[in-house]
């Protein structure tokens, strides 16, 4: 009987263990994605600005439409690429959240 209360005692231990390490992988993940997604839409913002500037700034209609066919290919292709980075990141927050567990699963076979 003593044994099995260790070996509970012993389990329930590295269970909160395993939380606790996951926790702070999910929070270390969950702060570089809030810094990605910050830092994308401040480019965004950024490059909005700009064009809106320079298509009030065009000569002709011609030039305005230029630049905002330049400026949503532009967009369209960041848009992609941040997707794709958070689609990474979001990847690596389930890897690295489970990976304190494997450990207790392979055990639990």
């Amino acid at each position: 009987m003593m044994q099995s209360f260790d070996e509970v005692s012993k389990f329930g231990k590295e269970f909160v263990d395993n939380g606790l390490k996951s926790f702070a992988a999910i929070s270390k993940s969950a702060q570089a994605i809030a810094v990605e997604t910050t830092d994308y839409t401040k480019k965004s913002l950024e490059a909005g600005s700009t064009t809106f500037e320079k298509v009030l700034s065009s000569g002709s209609l011609e030039e305005a439409v230029e630049i905002q066919t330049d400026y949503a290919r532009q967009a369209y292709e960041s848009f992609v690429a941040e997707a794709t980075r958070l689609s990474e990141l979001y990847a690596d927050l389930a890897k690295e959240a489970y990976k304190p567990f494997e450990a207790a699963v392979a055990k639990a076979r």
